[in-house]
């Protein structure tokens, strides 16, 4: 577990710092290469110290078959005792000449002719005879000169490498016989040790040289970079004046120059968008208000107009009908159009208490049963006998269950809407489903876009703006609620508003599932 931790921490952090990432192929690389060089160099070098010792071990070869052929020198063919010490004193001859390094002996009567006098085969002590076979020695007996192999002999408990020998030599009295030398590598494989241990720890000192050099050289490039990403966030968060310095004139100093350019771009650009979202604001904010004053004398009018109507002829009366309603809508219009304003201009004050969403339901349903019972639709409420408190803003959470109830009535089709009200330990939460014509999927994007109308077409008796449902998105954003929507065409809609009991807890979890309901 710590290990498949500290594996994903580390994977991590390798994805995620590029210097890192460049230091590693760096030094990998680097390594790759090292240790290919080293290991040519080690073949290369034990290849040479083989050779020398091989050549050397041939050369003092030589001097041997000449030390032999002077002791027998000038010896009587006859005298087998005399020839038989003589060959005795072979071995102990040459293991006592003057070599660099020492060697064993073996000084063997060959098989190819009989030993009737039983003439002696001498040999080193702690050699062993099985390291010359039979394939051997009938090599040497078919060759003039010197014929030599590799072998492994024991010593000191070690398996060292070493050069076998062997040359045909003939006695006075026509005596067949084989010298066999054996010389140990023990001095060229600790040579070779030396120099691989050398390789080896070199090796570890450049990649670290390498890897320190790299890390300089890469934090370098990259802090650039990282100089560009900080201040692509912090332009990004808002700090639109924020720019690169630019230093010299090479390729990093380009891209610092043409990311300030960019930066400056943007800067005017969102300027501009502003100063137009501002007179944008500003141009509705002030419309509407001066609009409130006419249009509070032409509703008085209008109203007064409307009382009294039945003073009328029929088409008179349906005029002052249909401008009265139209008045209202205007009023309406007019109002949302300020609130909306309000939020642009982030000048909306939150005001909270802690309310009993209960309450706030039961008011919202008061208001709009008159309505719903002109639609022929059954309003049916499941509320918690028990108190549901939040901090709210109770008339904008009103605004919001009037728009989801008128909405839900308006689009039922004269079926049933249920209203659903749920708490949890962090959370509170309404539900509005309707079991009406419902939406699509690109339609449930949109429906929370300001003057959007999932069918324009469509006869609608509230006099809607088409910004209620935007207004309501606000409403529950500011209270760091959740304001949300599912639908199926043919089957219904249903909205769910969450809000935090606190309006300072950011992570909660909704008490209503979000599901529309099929007959």
């Amino acid at each position: 577990m710590i290990f498949s931790r500290t594996y994903k921490a580390a994977l991590g952090l390798f994805r995620s710092s590029l210097q890192i990432r460049a230091l590693v192929y760096t030094v990998a690389l680097s390594g790759t290469a090292l240790v290919i060089l080293g290991g040519v160099l080690s073949v290369s070098i034990g290849n040479g110290l083989f050779n020398t010792r091989t050549e050397r071990a041939l050369v003092e070869s030589e001097r041997a078959k000449f030390t032999v052929s002077r002791l027998f020198n000038g010896m009587s063919p006859y005298n087998t005792w005399a020839l038989d010490q003589t060959i005795q004193n072979v071995v102990p001859e040459l293991e006592s000449i003057g070599v660099s390094q020492t060697r064993l002996v073996a000084f063997l009567h060959s098989n190819k002719q009989p030993n009737p006098y039983e003439l002696s085969n001498p040999q080193s002590a702690g050699l062993d005879l099985s390291l010359i076979t039979d394939s051997f020695r009938n090599k040497v007996r078919s060759q003039p000169g010197l014929t030599s192999q590799t072998v492994q002999i024991k010593k000191a408990g070690e398996s060292v490498p070493a050069i076998l020998i062997g040359q045909p030599i003939t006695l006075p009295g026509g005596h067949h016989y084989e010298l066999y030398l054996v010389y140990d590598m023990i001095s060229e494989q600790q040579n070779l040790a030396f120099v691989q241990r050398t390789l080896v720890l070199g090796g570890l000192v450049t990649l670290m040289i390498i890897g320190f050099f790299s890390f300089l050289v890469t934090s370098w490039l990259v802090k650039p970079v990282q100089e560009a990403a900080i201040t692509s966030e912090l332009i990004a968060s808002g700090d639109l004046g924020r720019r690169l310095p630019v230093k010299g004139t090479d390729v990093v100093a380009v891209l610092a120059t043409s990311f300030n350019h960019m930066a400056d771009s943007l800067q005017e650009k969102i300027k501009d968008l502003n100063n137009i979202s501002t007179m944008q604001q500003r141009f509705v904010s002030d419309v509407s208000h001066e609009l409130r004053t006419p249009l509070t004398t032409m509703r008085l009018s209008a109203d007064i107009l409307y009382a009294k109507r039945d003073d009328f002829g029929n088409d008179e009366k349906r005029s002052i009908e249909i401008m009265h309603g139209q008045m209202n809508r205007f009023d309406k219009l007019l109002a949302d159009l300020l609130e909306i304003s309000r939020y642009d201009a982030s000048n909306v004050q939150r005001e909270f208490e802690l309310q009993d969403l209960n309450g706030v339901v039961g008011t919202a349903l008061a208001s709009i049963q008159q309505f719903a019972d002109s639609k022929g639709v059954y309003l049916d409420a499941d509320v918690p006998s028990g108190a549901v408190k939040c901090e709210m803003d109770a008339i904008r959470i009103g605004r919001i269950l009037n728009n989801l109830l008128t909405n839900a009535i308006e689009h039922s089709e004269g079926r049933p809407v249920k209203i659903r009200v749920a708490q949890n330990d962090s959370a509170v939460a309404v539900s509005v489903t309707d079991k009406g014509i419902g939406m699509n999927e690109s339609e449930i994007s949109q429906v929370f876009n300001r003057f959007w109308r999932a069918d324009p077409s469509r006869k609608r008796t509230t006099g809607g703006t088409g910004l209620g449902l935007a207004i309501s998105f606000e409403d529950a954003t500011l209270h760091n609620g959740l304001l949300e929507v599912t639908a199926e065409p043919g089957v219904g809609s249903c909205f769910r508003l969450t809000l935090p009991k606190d309006s300072t807890i950011t992570e909660f979890e909704s008490p209503l599932p979000l599901a529309v309901e099929r007959a």
